[in-house]
C-alpha cells in the first residue's frame, strides 16, 4: 500500500513548507480507520448474539471467531471502499475531515486495494470456515452499500438511510446462518429490528451535523426538513422498532428474559424519542433539542437488546 505526505496550509505571509511524511504508526491507524471500528462494533454486536439465540446455548467457538473474522473483514470492506468514493465530502464535512483520505495519509488507490483485499479475504474466511450462504449475505451487504446506498441514494433521497440502511441489517442474518446454515423469521424479525432502528439513530446524528451535510449537498431529512417533522418521524420508525422487536416473543418462542427486555428498553427509548420530539416544538436549537443524547440512547437500546438476545436461551432454556 501506498501513501502521501501530509499537506500543511502556509502561515500567512510565509512559504509553504513541507509536512513531515507520516509515521508507520499513522499509516497503521490510517488503514484501521478507513474500516470504521466503530460501525463495525455495532454489526458484531447484531451478529454473535444472534449465533447464541440460534444455537439455543453457545455456539462452537471455532464457528464464533471465523464469522466475526470474516464479518469484520466484510464489513471493514465496505467502509474502507464508501471513503473512496466519498472522500470528496468526506474532505469538507467536520465529521469526517480528520478520515485517512480527507488528511492524504492514504491515497485512493492504496485504498481501494485493501478494501477490495478485504473483501476477498472476507469471502474465503466465509466460505470455507463458515458456509456458502452466510458468504452470500455478506457479499449481499457490501454491495448494497457500496452501490445501492453509497453510489445512488446517499447524495439523491431523503430516503437514503431507510433504505441504505438494509446493509446493516444482514448481520443478523448471517449471524443465524452461519450456526443453522438456513433462515427463518426469528433472524428476519431481528433484521427489521435493526431496519427500524436505523433511521431514529442516523437522523440524531444527521440533526447534530446537518449543517456539514447541507454544505455537500447531501439530502439527509433533518436537512431538507424542520427538527419538528424530523422527531416526528423518529417517534414513527421508533413505535415500529419496538412493535417488531417484540414479535421475536412469539415467532421464536423464547423465555421470559427476551420479552421483558424488549418491553423495558422499547419503553424508555420510546419516552426518550418522544421527549426529544417535543423539545423541537418551535426551535431549530440544538443545544435545546440535543439529538446526541438520543443517538447515544440508541447505541445503547440496540446493545442491550441484542445482549438480551443472547443470555434468553442460556437462562431461561
Amino acid at each position: 500500500m501506498t501513501h502521501v505526505e501530509q499537506p500543511v496550509e502556509a502561515a500567512a505571509g510565509s512559504p509553504a513548507t513541507a509536512a513531515p511524511p507520516a509515521t508507520w504508526r499513522d499509516v497503521v491507524a490510517a488503514y484501521v480507520g478507513l474500516t470504521k471500528p466503530r460501525v463495525i462494533e455495532l454489526l458484531l454486536l447484531t451478529t454473535v448474539p444472534v449465533m447464541f439465540f440460534a444455537a439455543r446455548g453457545v455456539p462452537p467457538l471455532g464457528l464464533v471467531v471465523a464469522t466475526v473474522v470474516g464479518g469484520t473483514l466484510s464489513a471493514g470492506s465496505a467502509s474502507a471502499l464508501n471513503c473512496v468514493y466519498d472522500r470528496d465530502i468526506d474532505e469538507q464535512m467536520r465529521r469526517t475531515r480528520r478520515r485517512a483520505l480527507p488528511r492524504h495519509i492514504v491515497s485512493p488507490l492504496a485504498a481501494s486495494v485493501f478494501g477490495v483485499a478485504l473483501g476477498v479475504l472476507a469471502t474465503v474466511v466465509l466460505l470455507v470456515w463458515v458456509n456458502l450462504l452466510s458468504a452470500v449475505l455478506a457479499l449481499a451487504a457490501e454491495a448494497f452499500y457500496l452501490v445501492v446506498y453509497t453510489m445512488i441514494l446517499k447524495r439523491r433521497t431523503t430516503q437514503n438511510i431507510v433504505w441504505g440502511g438494509l446493509a446493516g441489517c444482514f448481520p443478523a442474518l448471517i449471524g443465524w446462518t452461519a450456526v443453522t446454515g438456513s433462515l427463518s423469521w426469528a433472524p428476519v424479525v431481528l433484521f427489521l429490528v435493526v431496519f427500524f432502528w436505523t433511521p431514529p439513530h442516523t437522523w440524531a446524528l444527521a440533526l447534530r451535523y446537518r449543517e456539514d451535510y447541507a454544505g455537500v449537498d447531501v439530502p439527509m431529512l433533518p436537512v431538507v426538513a424542520s427538527a419538528h417533522v424530523v422527531g416526528r418521524q423518529i417517534v414513527l420508525y421508533s413505535v415500529a422498532m419496538v412493535l417488531v422487536s417484540l414479535l421475536l416473543w412469539p415467532v421464536a418462542s423464547t423465555g421470559w428474559l427476551y420479552p421483558l427486555a424488549a418491553s423495558v428498553l422499547g419503553a424508555v427509548f420510546l419516552a426518550q424519542a418522544v421527549l426529544m420530539w417535543r423539545r423541537t416544538e418551535g426551535t431549530e436549537e440544538l443545544s435545546v433539542i440535543r439529538p446526541m443524547e438520543l443517538f447515544h440512547s440508541s447505541n445503547l437500546y440496540l446493545s442491550l437488546l441484542f445482549v438480551a438476545v443472547a443470555l434468553d436461551p442460556l437462562i431461561t432454556r
